[in-house]
């Protein structure tokens, strides 16, 4: 590893502000405390998310969820409702909410580069009427995560423009890496013994299977 021991860091946020500047009026204005009808008409077309969480020591996580557009339902202004999916069970998200109800969503939109920020205070949720209304395909998950609205603003598009995140001649052939399956094996398996071509094989038929049998 490089010794990075000489990197400068920024000691305070007055450094910081010295050097970048201070925001754009419109910048600051724009950030609402509660959810408008642009932010609900984004949030109804967006089919995928990132929450951002931390737990008590500040230790932070962010974890992607997606499912058909609209699948957040919005109770209210300032109230959100995200279904939980079957996944690995690790709970990274649900375990930081329950030691830290801070979280940070970030909303995307398939074609669209700007962004839909919005951040408040989570709580894990399991009332029937509202997992209810989350079922696809007759399947209701087992608990949701209740967002009560803080803050939500609209983000430029200048991240995504720059990654070209949704041309289509800039994404990357899936065989470029092997695949995930195969990387999680390589890095779970002791340095001496590295899977087997046919532990790779069922690996990969298992997790094609999940896929189609596991969604919901």
């Amino acid at each position: 590893m490089d010794d990075d021991s000489d990197i400068c860091a920024v000691p305070s946020q007055g450094a910081l502000r010295d050097i970048m500047g201070t925001p754009m009026d419109l910048a600051v204005r724009k950030q609402l405390g509660k959810l408008d009808r642009h932010c609900r008409a984004f949030i109804a077309r967006s089919p995928f998310l990132c929450i951002g969480t931390a737990d008590a020591d500040g230790k932070a996580d962010v974890s992607p969820r997606g499912d058909p557009a609209g699948f957040v339902q919005v109770l209210d202004d300032q109230t959100l409702i995200i279904p939980d999916r079957p996944g690995n069970n690790r709970l990274d998200t649900m375990s930081n909410i329950m030691a830290n109800p801070n979280v940070g969503l970030l909303f995307f939109i398939p074609g669209f580069e700007d962004t839909l920020r919005v951040n408040g205070r989570a709580t894990i949720v399991s009332d029937p009427a509202v997992l209810a209304r989350a079922a696809v395909n007759g399947k209701a998950p087992k608990v949701a995560i209740r967002v009560a609205v803080d803050e939500a603003f609209l983000h430029c598009a200048k991240a995504l423009k720059r990654s070209r995140l949704w041309a289509a001649d800039s994404r990357v052939d899936r065989r470029a890496m092997p695949s995930l399956a195969q990387m999680i094996l390589e890095q779970t398996a002791p340095p001496a013994q590295p899977p087997t071509a046919q532990e790779v094989s069922s690996a990969d038929e298992f997790v094609e299977a999940d896929y189609k049998t596991g969604m919901y």
